[in-house]
């Protein structure tokens, strides 16, 4: 058929205890009853595998491209994509740990045959990607300060079992650890100059696998949600974290900025070494521009409701809930304690 779309799959096979290799036939079963003529290309060890076979594909004149594995494989497959001017649709069957982007598209976790089966609903969206100093691409957050440390301290074979709950137990570990750093942080609306101990700018509402630390954030509207926390204060930021879990009360905090943004710059204002994550990984140092690319690619997205039978990964939700719930019930015995301290 001449006119027959094709569409590649990319996808890591070491993804989620190597759940797409065990299912690429039927994925690729599942594309072709839709009527795209699909291939398939496992990533390799070789750096930026999955990027390099985007950009060749797109090139190629792919209809579309799906990315299989975790955040750090979408993110490379849409560094691919993102610089050519004729861009392909893209999709994502997510098999990671946090799946992050997932979340937020509403695409079935874990279960790569429900998240191929998507497509088939033909639901689109055109979503924003960021951009950092004109050559590295984000799909969800850009961050700095003291906590972003973890995502390079925890073992990958940590990530792989235990996913986004190794992160919260690194991060509670190094809480203590926090400091501020005086940094210019030039956005839309002004200029903040001054202290903080975290930056955060955030594409999607859903973070380390939490929907509510940037509870408003929007898809498609050109906009970060630049997060500034403004104390280094343990107790403080224990109470801070206590607010984002009781449905994101900490965004009118005066220990906050929050703001929405389509560029910033970040300038650390003095000569300590500032770390910029992208998405989970080590992006460059500050000083950093950030842009927001508004409705860059278009994905293939669920616009509608997901029934519960299609999210394989329910358990893991339940498990971020109940340390939430723990997490909360801490503080409270926490802030106790200070408050009989004084």
């Amino acid at each position: 058929m001449a006119n027959q779309k094709r569409a590649r799959l990319i996808y890591n096979p070491t993804s989620g205890q190597e759940i797409m290799k065990k299912n690429v036939a039927k994925v690729l079963d599942i594309l072709e009853g839709y009527g795209f003529e699909t291939s398939a290309f496992r990533t390799t060890p070789t750096p930026h595998s999955a990027r390099d076979e985007a950009s060749r594909a797109a090139q190629a004149g792919f209809d579309l491209i799906i990315a299989a594995g975790g955040d750090g494989t979408i993110n490379e497959v849409v560094s691919g994509i993102a610089p050519l001017a004729k861009r392909p649709k893209m999709a994502i069957i997510p098999t990671g740990t946090t799946n992050d982007f997932a979340r937020a598209l509403k695409i079935p976790r874990g279960n790569p045959v429900e998240a191929a089966k998507l497509i088939g609903k033909n639901q689109t969206l055109k979503m924003d990607i960021g951009l950092a100093d004109q050559d590295k691409y984000f799909i969800n957050i850009a961050a700095a300060g003291s906590l972003t440390e973890l995502t390079y301290s925890v073992p990958s074979q940590l990530k792989t079992m235990f996913g986004y709950l190794a992160y919260l137990a690194k991060g509670v570990e190094l809480l203590p650890r926090v400091r501020n750093a005086h940094v210019k942080i030039t956005h839309d609306n002004g200029v903040f100059d001054g202290q903080a101990s975290m930056i955060f700018a955030a594409i999607t509402n859903s973070v380390g696998g939490f929907e509510t630390i940037a509870p408003d954030a929007k898809l498609d509207d050109g906009k970060f949600t630049l997060i500034i926390v403004k104390t280094a204060n343990l107790f403080e930021i224990v109470h801070l974290i206590s607010l984002v879990l009781q449905g994101g009360k900490h965004v009118d905090h005066p220990w906050i900025e929050y703001i929405k943004t389509n560029e910033m710059r970040i300038e650390p204002q003095t000569d300590k070494r500032m770390m910029i994550n992208l998405d989970g990984e080590y992006g460059g140092d500050a000083p950093i521009t950030l842009k927001n690319l508004k409705n860059h690619i278009t994905f293939y997205a669920n616009t509608d409701e997901i029934s519960d039978d299609a999210m394989m990964l329910e358990t893991e939700d339940l498990a971020l809930e109940a340390i939430a719930q723990k997490f909360t019930h801490e503080v409270e015995d926490f802030e106790g304690l200070e408050n009989r301290d004084e």
